[in-house]
């Protein structure tokens, strides 16, 4: 079994992999999703023509001094992300997790993309 130099070199391959199989389209773009330490992004892609359609993350100006725990930030993200995916005339999406475990932040995020409008 090979053995990778770190965590975040793990996450990068699983990446790679999901990847693999994963792609996003003009009729179905990629909700692809990164978590940092401290912050979470979201984007919308329609990778066929290389365009991100919308946008959303904890580092937009009306999250600064924010006394929100993280998860109640990527809630809003997820809220934010899908509206603007919506006004972008998108209604379906594929979530690209990035090699991240689907809990905590990044599940917080879908459900209120779900909840939001968009169909994954």
């Amino acid at each position: 079994m090979t053995k990778v130099a770190s965590r975040g070199a793990a996450r990068q391959k699983r990446h790679e992999r999901i990847r693999l199989r994963v792609e996003g389209s003009a009729g179905r773009p990629r909700l692809a999703v990164f978590r940092s330490l401290n912050h979470i992004y979201a984007q919308v892609i329609d990778d066929a023509a290389g365009t991100t359609l919308a946008a959303a993350s904890t580092l937009e100006p009306s999250f600064k001094g924010s006394k929100q725990t993280k998860v109640e930030e990527a809630k809003v993200v997820g809220r934010l992300v899908a509206e603007r995916a919506r006004t972008a005339g998108v209604e379906q999406v594929v979530f690209d997790r990035a090699g991240f475990r689907y809990h905590g932040r990044l599940k917080t995020l879908a459900d209120a993309a779900r909840q939001a409008g968009l169909d994954f």
